[in-house]
């Protein structure tokens, strides 16, 4: 099958790949061929200096010195969370909750706002196709508030089946919680779609971002979603650090929950009164550096033109979904981006011939790294019949030599196992 012509401007790679000093790296004597950014992107020299910057030259804690260190590093923090906000066009700071990443502002969510607002018989809504991270915080408190999870099935394809969705919202519907792209299978879900029926039914969305915000224009204004998790360190940016953004009037009414430093006004014994949003939320020193270097990973993003990084992510998709479709005894699992489906710049597939682990494990051996298992995804493996899979998936350093490297490698799986 030939893949679609696509026009675009033209992204310069090689320029890109050369602000990423771990690219230079060799393994088992090969070239690095680096395929696992959905798990982990790799970090660009600026992003990597300002954490070095920070420690070196001005760091202090942040929010609560008189001194120059503590001001300036104040500053930056704070500076990293208006990029942020700007990154998403969320209407204001305020909204952009610094977090560990995106697990966390899914917690918070379920701990803060779910306690709150979901009761016994009350439904949750998710998909197959959720990462742990949004099955399991919803399932404890389902089961501590007697709420009821119901889940919307998939297509043979990947894809979400949304006359079911549509089908599951009702009266009872509390809550919708869905990925913007799949981790696993790279399926894009129509998530303005999703958000507008949900609020048609009175139901409040969030949205797990994690693999749409380094790939994407997200406009928070625009989509509507009531929250909107996503995590640095998928974004060019260091672990540890990840925004959840909630509308203003949704954060207000929602309880604190951790108790600590920052997140009070006043404390004494009789009572304690807590601080203005965001900081309500932030209990204790946060992780400073991550969130300087953070802004320095969405200042990396910012100067790039997404729609030629976009355009240049699909071709791979397509070279590669090409490329592995020649194997005859390679299954590629999701949505087909060669008959013109929406998908994420990632590629799941199976072989008959050998376990996930041992063709990830062959794989690397020729200098290949990609991610083999259930990608913290395991209702897909089982909607699927299978026990995980290879995911190889792309970042903007990747070239077509990626894919070839790839590509060889299999070569040697099959002559190993085929």
């Amino acid at each position: 099958m030939t893949a679609p012509q696509t026009r675009f401007m033209p992204f310069d790679v090689e320029a890109a790949r050369r602000d990423f000093p771990i690219l230079s790296e060799t393994v088992y004597g090969k070239r690095l061929s680096f395929l696992d950014s959905a798990a982990s992107a790799q970090k660009p020299r600026s992003v990597i200096a300002a954490e070095v910057d920070l420690y070196e030259h001005s760091y202090a804690n942040i929010h609560r010195g008189v001194y120059k260190f503590s001001q300036d590093a104040t500053e930056a923090y704070e500076g990293a969370r208006e990029k942020a906000r700007a990154f998403i066009n969320a209407r204001s700071a305020s909204e952009c909750l610094f977090v560990r990443g995106a697990t966390e502002g899914i917690n918070l969510v379920a701990q803060t706002w779910g306690r709150q607002n979901i009761g016994a018989g009350d439904e949750i809504i998710l998909t197959w196709l959720e990462h742990h991270s949004n099955i399991v915080p919803w399932q404890m408190l389902a089961e501590e508030k007697g709420a009821v999870i119901r889940v919307v099935p998939l297509m043979d394809d990947g894809t979400v089946d949304m006359d079911a969705y549509r089908a599951l919202l009702n009266e009872r519907t509390k809550l919708v919680a869905v990925a913007h792209i799949s981790n696993s299978i790279g399926t894009v879900l129509p998530v303005g779609e999703m958000i507008d029926l949900a609020h048609s039914a009175g139901a409040v969305t969030l949205i797990d971002g994690c693999q749409a915000a380094p790939h994407m224009r997200l406009d928070m204004q625009a989509l509507e979603a009531d929250f909107y998790a996503f995590s640095a360190h998928k974004m060019y940016g260091p672990t540890g650090i990840g925004v959840l953004y909630g509308k203003e009037a949704l954060l207000d009414a929602m309880p604190p929950w951790q108790g600590g430093g920052d997140m009070i006004s006043t404390v004494s014994f009789e009572g304690t009164t807590y601080n203005d949003l965001p900081y309500k939320f932030e209990a204790g020193t946060p992780n400073i550096a991550g969130g300087i270097a953070f802004g320095a990973a969405i200042e990396y993003l910012k100067q790039l033109d997404f729609d030629a990084l976009h355009a240049h992510e699909m071709d791979l998709l397509n070279y590669a979904t090409e490329k592995l479709s020649s194997f005859n005894s390679l299954r590629i699992i999701g949505p087909d981006p060669l008959t013109g489906t929406q998908k994420g710049a990632l590629i799941s597939f199976v072989m008959e011939c050998a376990h996930p682990h041992d063709i990830g494990t062959i794989l690397d051996r020729q200098g290949v790294a990609v991610r083999a298992g259930h990608h913290c995804a395991q209702p897909v493996m089982d909607r699927f019949g299978i026990p995980g899979t290879v995911r190889v998936s792309f970042g903007l350093y990747n070239t077509r030599k990626d894919v070839d490297q790839l590509a060889d490698g299999l070569q040697k799986v099959i002559e190993l196992f085929g």
